[in-house]
């Protein structure tokens, strides 16, 4: 069966993993997936990733995820333009999620950043997600 939505499927891998108590997620790897992940680690929500690869071509992602005095330090994850609905964002229109204390992944034409990045940059793209 075909993924309509692999990051999607990813944050939701994230957000499983981070409930469960897990140190570490597996995905499967794409180069738009690796971008968010570059994000996520600049900002300091995840530890960092791997990628592996595996037999027959095919490669997988390990997040390793991060917690801060047992807490994830991932509270909400949302997914905010799906495939059925994309929403774009020119820059002085971008969110601030929770009045600055989180952060927007923007794509842009300059690549997958976060809100601050792409208003430092003064580029504005598709919003993929809101993480706090």
């Amino acid at each position: 069966m075909s993924m309509t939505d692999p990051i999607g499927d990813m944050l939701t891998r994230i957000r499983n993993g981070l409930q469960a108590g897990k140190s570490s997620v597996r995905s499967p790897a794409s180069k738009a997936r690796q971008r968010i992940l570059d994000v996520l680690q600049r900002e300091g929500y995840i530890r960092g990733y791997e990628r592996l690869e595996l037999e027959g071509n095919k490669a997988e992602l390990s997040i390793e995820l991060k917690y801060n005095e047992g807490e994830p330090v991932i509270r909400t994850l949302n997914r905010v333009s799906k495939p059925g609905r994309r929403v774009y964002s020119s820059v002085s229109d971008l969110p601030r999620v929770h009045n600055g204390l989180g952060i927007s992944i923007v794509s842009t034409p300059k690549g997958v950043l976060s809100d601050a990045e792409a208003r430092e940059g003064n580029v504005g793209g598709e919003i993929l997600c809101t993480v706090f």
